[in-house]
This record gives structure tokens, sequence and C-alpha cells, in this order.
């Protein structure tokens, strides 16, 4: 087991009576260490998806702490060392434990690619069994169910199809209890009779209750299935079930602007328990018995915790969470203690317990011998400003330390396009900072976390005003005097890929520089070659490959690359088949017949994310050296 950083390991307050927590006095392995210089954030290593053991007596999350993401468990009694847990050589994604405690679902990418397995494995190591992996397909854990150790699994072949299944850990039984394109299991009632099931493309779905025990299953949707919000435009993206399956608790914005908690019960209308003007809920976490509910909110980026009790339907306020933003929130067995993963601009992911009686969190970072301070300690600053068109947009401002007038920038474009830039942790940023180059965040129309109009107005032909919103993002960060109008750069990583490539060649003018990562290039190679699920769900998004063949087209980059004046750099796993490599292969190739400078930085282990932290050191040195040379920015000493 590779040298575990100094320090006692995470514990619970101690005593009954609401006292102060107890806290390692240097990073743990569920720590980590604040203020991280540039150099030393690239071998940061980061916490996520914690998972409490039952009886909270240990936590389960995925860490990188020794180079690639696997399984590391930290006991919450006594002094014994974090250890690691062996599931093979390929990177893990996920963790949860089942209700027995003798078993722990881990989701597993091979090849660091997309197409993931589920296995088990015995807290301490050995009974290492795969349960889910479809051939050309990938599979994920939904949530074990609570009735022995019987898993709900997603499986997604390669033709596109999803199957629901019940999987027992210990025998390898299966049983499919629902299957169809576009579907996601949500939930399961602990007699395994009532489910919720989610149906359609992103932005537009819709939920469903099943009853298992209606009649005999067919080889697709359950004759009982129902919906849930019917005729409500909106999305309903997650969800819950009571434990007798009686109440279905939604995550929906369907009849609404901004995501909200609803409860839906059995033969009854739709009930608001809880919804914000200013925030979106963000996650939702039921506890085992299905009387209390974590949630946690995304207000202008940042996360803010409820707790609220389901039967009384009284909302109690948490304190702030010691991190701007929560990535994970699960509800221990108990329903007493809750495990997050939380992350700031100067603190990576890390693991944080938060006691939902008295909002007590503990486990978070104590500064380590020889950590020096960030040069952007203080953090981003959030700025808003409006569009040509009027539209409010918002963005991340990261200053170069010790800047004087306007300085070289890069306007950075997030995924997906509804995920949204929050205060997170990002090597990238500090290194670029370190390198004298400001950040440049913005939330473009089509970003999630600004309810679902601003969601969806950049559908189909409403793209052409999300590429010109970045051309409004340079005109607002030159007027703010931080950024020097000639030495700017574009980049982003997969839907902000594609942005990039469409700013640069329709405003060719505007940067010096670009950097696309995982981006598309040519929509109709995109649609040809991604996961046919995938391609199912972007329809709406982007248009259809046939109805929407010559829209497509005039969005694409590809076809008007010889537009493109600025050099480019572009960034590829070849294990992608989210966004496949072909992408950036055309690229490269058309941009180098057109005699445009054009490089390129492929990893052969990574897919559509860079897992490794070696494969990370190597793309963000290559990015903040190539960026540097290309934006003339003086060289600094390593």
């Amino acid at each position: 087991m590779p040298a575990r950083p100094a320090g006692g390991p995470l514990r619970p307050p101690t005593g009954s009576t609401g006292g102060p927590p107890r806290v390692p006095a240097v990073a743990s392995l569920v720590g980590g260490r604040p203020h991280l210089p540039a150099a030393e954030s690239l071998t940061a290593w980061s916490c996520r998806a914690p998972a409490l053991a039952p009886g909270n007596s240990a936590v389960a999350f995925i860490s990188d702490h020794d180079g690639s993401p696997r399984v590391w468990i930290q006991s919450l009694q006594g002094d014994a060392e974090a250890w690691a847990v062996d599931t093979g050589p390929q990177p893990a994604v996920d963790v949860s434990w089942a209700p027995t405690g003798t078993h722990l679902a881990v989701l597993v990418a091979p090849g660091g690619g997309e197409h993931t397995q589920v296995w088990t494995v015995q807290p301490h190591g050995g009974d290492l069994r795969l349960l889910a992996a479809p051939d050309g397909g990938s599979a994920g854990v939904v949530r074990w169910t609570g009735r022995g150790e019987t898993l709900l699994v997603a499986e997604t072949s390669s033709t596109g199809l999803t199957r629901a299944v019940l999987i027992d850990a210990v025998t390898g039984g299966r049983q499919v209890i629902a299957a169809g394109a576009l579907l996601r299991p949500v939930a399961i009632s602990r007699d395994h009779v009532t489910m919720l099931l989610r149906r359609g493309a992103r932005g537009r779905r819709r939920m469903f209750l099943a009853d298992l025990a209606a009649e005999a299953l067919g080889a697709h949707a359950p004759s009982g299935e129902r919906p849930l919000l019917p005729g409500l435009p909106g999305s309903t993206d997650d969800g819950a079930l009571s434990p007798d399956g009686r109440i279905a608790y939604l995550v929906s914005d369907a009849g609404r602007d901004r995501a909200a908690l609803l409860a839906v019960r059995q033969g009854a209308e739709a009930v608001v328990l809880a919804e914000r003007r200013d925030a979106e809920l963000d996650r939702l976490a039921l506890s085992a018995d299905g009387r209390r509910a974590l949630l946690v909110w995304n207000a202008h980026g940042r996360s803010e915790l409820d707790v609220m009790e389901l039967e009384s339907g009284e909302l109690h306020h948490l304190p702030p969470p010691p991190a701007a933003v929560v990535t994970s929130a699960r509800i221990g067995w108990d329903g007493t203690l809750a495990a997050l993963a939380a992350e700031s601009p100067q603190e990576p992911s890390h693991v944080l317990l938060c006691d939902l009686d008295t909002g007590d969190h503990w486990g978070g970072y104590r500064h380590a011998a020889g950590a020096g301070p960030l040069p952007t300690a203080a953090g981003a600053e959030l700025v808003r400003f409006r569009a040509r068109d009027g539209l409010e947009l918002a963005a991340w401002l990261h200053r170069p330390p010790h800047a004087r007038g306007p300085a070289p920038f890069a306007v950075f474009l997030h995924g997906g396009p509804e995920d949204q830039e929050r205060p997170t942790f990002n090597p990238l940023y500090q290194n670029l900072l370190a390198a004298g180059i400001g950040v440049f965040a913005p939330n473009v129309r089509g970003s999630g976390g600004y309810g679902r109009a601003f969601r969806q107005a950049d559908d189909r032909e409403l793209r052409f005003d999300a590429v010109n919103d970045v051309a409004d993002c340079v005109a607002e960060l030159v007027r703010l005097g931080a950024g020097d109008p000639s030495r700017l750069a574009c980049m982003g990583w997969s839907y902000g890929g594609y942005l990039t490539l469409a700013t640069l060649v329709t405003h060719p003018r505007l940067f010096r520089a670009g950097v696309t990562v995982s981006g598309i290039a040519d929509f109709a190679t995109f649609y040809a070659r991604t996961e046919p699920w995938i391609a199912a769900a972007a329809v709406g998004e982007y248009g259809h490959p046939d109805a929407d063949r010559d829209l497509l087209r005039a969005l694409s980059p590809l076809h008007s690359l010889d537009r493109l004046a600025a050099p480019l750099l572009v960034v590829h796993g070849a294990q992608d088949t989210n966004v496949p490599l072909y992408e950036a292969e055309q690229v490269v190739e058309a941009a180098t017949a057109l005699g445009v400078p054009c490089d390129h930085l492929f990893f052969q282990d990574e897919g559509h994310e860079i897992r490794r932290i070696g494969n990370r050191i190597s793309f963000v040195t290559r990015v903040a050296d190539w960026l540097a040379h290309h934006l003339r920015v003086p060289s600094r000493p390593r």
C-alpha cells in the first residue's frame, strides 16, 4: 500500500452534547491541503463519491492518491489507517456499501473509457466479482435495494437499449425488470414491487412509476407503468422512492423554471415540498427509512444544504459547508450522518461528514507542513453582464496575481452544454495563473444552474447565439480592464471544445490561440460514431441528423475551418466513445492541410475525461506552456 500522509484518521464528533468535532491535525487521506501552489496542484490527490458503511463505522471513497482512481476505506473508529481495496488495475469511478456491510459495489472504467462495468468486492479485498459488463456497452450502479444484497443496475447495450436489472451480489442471480431506449432506472421499493423509471432525451426527461407486480413482464416496459407529472413542460432528472414505494420524490423543473423537490403519492397530485426562486435543487439524498431527505441547492454555483423531515414537512437550513461546491451527497443507513464530497478553487475534492441533526461538518482540511500559499487564495470573482440581445450571463473571473493593467487571458468553456462553471478545484487554472495568464470561465446560454429557460436558450438553431455569447464574454473581459484584447485564447472541454472551434471560425480575429479538448467538429460524423444512446439523447439539443442535416452542417465548425486564423492545440482521449477520437483527427488533418499551425495531444489510456494523475500533469503543463508561448507570456522559473 502506498505511503499514507501523516495524521490520524477521520473521526466523527465525540460526545453527545454537540461538542466541537475532532479533526486530524494534518491532512489525512480523506482530507487534503488547502492553498496548494500551482506545481503541487498537479499532483494533489482528490477524494470523491464517499459512502458510509452501515453503522457509520467507516467511509469508502474513490481517490487517486497513488496515481489512478481506486477505492479506499477510512475507519471512523479508533486509529486504523486508511487502506486501498484491490479491484484490479482499471480506474474506479464510484463505490457504495451493501446494507449488510459485507460487500462494496464498484463502478470501474476499463482503459479510462466510457464502457463502465459493475464489480463487487469485500471491504478488505477478496471475493472480487464481475456483475455487469455488456459487450460493447456500459453498466452503472443505481443503488442497493435494501433487500439482502441485491443491486439495481442499468445495462446499456451497444445498440443503445438499456435494461434495468436486479442482481444478487452473492449468487449472481439476475432479473430484468424493464428495458427500452433512453431509459434509466432510478429507484425501487424494498419489496421490489414498485420502480421509478426515467425515460427521454436530455432536457426533456419524464419520470414513470412502474408496478412490477401488475402482470408478467414482456420484453419492454412493464404494463403497470404510469407517468408522473404528465403534460407539464420541463425535465425530471432524478428522484427517490419511499421504502414502501408509495411516495415518489422528484427533482424536477416540470411546470416551473427552476428544479424543485416534488412528491407524488399513489393516486394523488404532485405536491411541491421545497423550491427556491434564487436556486435550483442540485442533489437529493433519502435516508434508508424514508423519513429524512438531504437537499443540496445550487445557488449561483455555490452549494447550500437543507434537511427535510418528510413526515412533518419541516425544513431545516444547515450551515454552509466549508467548501464552495458539494459534488456528491449520501445519507448513512441510520439517517443521522451524511457523507459529502466537496471542493473549492483552493481545495481539491475531499470528504466531509455532516451531522444532520446539528449541521456540524468535520473531516476537512488542516494545513500540512510545507504547503505554501496559493497565488489565487482569494478565489474567483463572480461577474454578471448582458449579452448583445440583453440576456444576463455570468462568469467566474480568475485574475492573474500581481497583474498590472490588462493581462493575457484564456476564456474557458465548460462541457454539457448543460454543465455549469462553478468555483471548483482546477489545476489547469492554477497553472495558467502561475504563468501569468488569467482565466475567464463563463456560463453562456445553455448552461445549467440558471433555470430551464436559460438551459434551453441554445437549442438547435439558437446555438448561433451561444457562439456570439463567447464574443460578448471577450467584450466584457476587455471592458473590465482585465483582459488584453491582443493576447486572448479560447479553450474548452467536450461541448466547450466544440464551442471553442465554432467561435474560432465565427470570430476568427478575436483570439490569438485556441485549445479544444474532446470536442465535436462535425455533427454528421459525431452522430454516426458516438454511442447510439448518446446520439438519440442529443437530438433535442442539437437537431436530427437527417431532418436537420443543413442546420447541423451550418453548426459544424469543420465545414468552416478555412476561416480558422489562430494556432490550435487539439487534445483527446483515444478511448473516448462519447465524442470519438475521429473528431479530433479530422480537425488536425484539415487545419494542417490549410497551413494553420495545429498541435495535438492524444492520450491512449483515457476516454472522455482525464482520470490519471500522470496524464493530468502532461495535459496541464502542455496547455500552460503552449498558451504562454502563443500569448507571448514571459517565461518564469518552475
